[in-house]
């Protein structure tokens, strides 16, 4: 009975998160949650208080996610930590509901401000900054820039769907790496963040 029940909740946060990816937060209304996750009111408010409860759990799904995407894309070698982040945030984005949902919402479920995409682009910032400092480099220029573009493709694939395409990160990458590489050997002698 516990499988089922968790299997219900997990039904009502995608149906949820499906309607605020592909439309806007007002979509995800009682009726519509009901209606796209094939469940009762009941059931709805069996395992969530309120529609502003299910899109905070919407939002709480898709922060776990974007804070996994983060640490990997950062853990290890500094050496294209922003490309590997770029292209993971692109790739959830552009497969993952949850994630895109998530991104539009504050914790409380609302439309924020502060947004997930806020605190995901201040964890790059704080991140980037971290990174160029170990290496002396200018810190906050870079890691303002690494923001900026990030944002701007979060954003723009919400238009264009194909911002979200890795290849896109791989050229804009290709074009910022020499900002983040300039003079900076490492021990093997190769270039790195």
């Amino acid at each position: 009975m516990q499988a089922r029940s968790e299997q219900t909740r997990q039904i009502l946060v995608h149906a949820t998160a499906e309607l605020i990816a592909d439309g806007r937060l007002s979509d995800a209304g009682l009726i519509n949650i009901c209606r796209r996750a094939g469940v009762s009111r009941g059931a709805l408010y069996h395992h969530f208080s309120s529609t502003a409860a299910l899109t905070a759990a919407v939002y709480e799904e898709a922060r776990q996610r974007v804070e996994a995407l983060a640490e990997e894309a950062f853990r290890g070698p500094v050496a294209d930590t922003p490309k590997r982040f770029l292209m993971a945030l692109g790739e959830a984005m552009r497969t993952e509901k949850v994630v895109r949902a998530g991104m539009q919402l504050a914790a409380d479920g609302s439309a924020g401000p502060p947004r997930l995409r806020d605190d995901l682009l201040a964890a790059v910032h704080e991140r980037v900054t971290e990174a160029q400092k170990a290496v002396e480099e200018p810190a906050e220029d870079l890691a303002d820039l690494a923001v900026v573009v990030a944002a701007g493709i979060e954003t723009l694939g919400h238009t264009d769907p194909s911002w979200w395409d890795g290849e896109i990160a791989e050229r804009l990458w290709h074009l910022l790496r020499p900002l983040f590489d300039r003079d900076r050997p490492n021990r093997g002698g190769e270039r790195r963040i």
